[in-house]
């Protein structure tokens, strides 16, 4: 389970303890486990929609982390079985919006690429950047955290991303984008200093970030 997965069932446990003490002009403390049954979880989700505005999808995720606590107190407390199985099949409200998946097709693309000065350092930079991020897939943080060993850049040319929950993954690169690479190295990184373990970027990670999505920003596709 992840630790974005664990902060959101922490949360809703939290805001429907609070919510169940209220309820019953009672505190946390004082609640039981049979104050956790469909009647107050079905008042709980309605209250988060109405009155803290949270979307569909928000409420199903609460309503999924109490599914899984209703199991939990299941194996605990076998005589509250009834109850907690009535917590469990709450179903999920549909219509929750999934945001579509948006993404640039080649033409967009190169419009991006050819709004990029490359007269510039920071220019070069980015270009060699943004052709990297569209090549892997690549986040932007994945591209500011990449170190030099973590290139191949002659054939077959291919990058070792390091994403969340390090997890890593090999994505190969065209020999056009593994020239721009070397051609940044070789700007940034004088051969003397041996960079094998620097970063790719000699310059602060955050001030390149902020860097790159001015350059975003500022990209109008034609």
């Amino acid at each position: 389970m992840s630790h974005r997965t664990i902060q959101s069932y922490r949360d809703t446990m939290v805001l429907f303890l609070r919510f169940a003490a209220a309820v019953t002009n009672g505190s946390v403390e004082s609640l039981e486990v049979s104050d956790i049954n469909a009647d107050k979880i079905g008042s709980f989700l309605t209250s988060l929609e109405v009155e803290r505005g949270n979307s569909i999808a928000t409420r199903n995720a609460r309503l999924a982390a109490m599914h899984t606590f209703a199991r939990f107190l299941i194996s605990e407390h076998p005589e509250y079985m009834d109850t907690l199985q009535l917590v469990v099949t709450l179903p999920f409200k549909r219509g929750a919006r999934v945001a579509p998946v948006e993404y640039l097709e080649e033409p967009e693309i190169k419009s991006v690429l050819a709004r990029i000065d490359r007269r510039t350092a920071s220019g070069r930079r980015n270009y060699a950047l943004f052709s990297l991020m569209f090549n892997t897939g690549a986040r932007v943080q994945e591209i500011l955290n990449l170190c030099i060993s973590d290139l191949r850049l002659v054939s077959p040319c291919q990058v070792r991303l390091h994403g969340k929950g390090n997890k890593v993954r090999l994505c190969p690169i065209w020999r056009s984008t593994a020239q721009l690479l070397q051609e940044l190295i070789n700007t940034l990184h004088p051969p003397s200093d041996n960079p094998a373990e620097q970063r790719v970027l000699s310059q602060r990670p955050r001030h390149t970030a902020d860097s790159l999505w001015r350059s975003i920003l500022t990209a109008q596709i034609c």
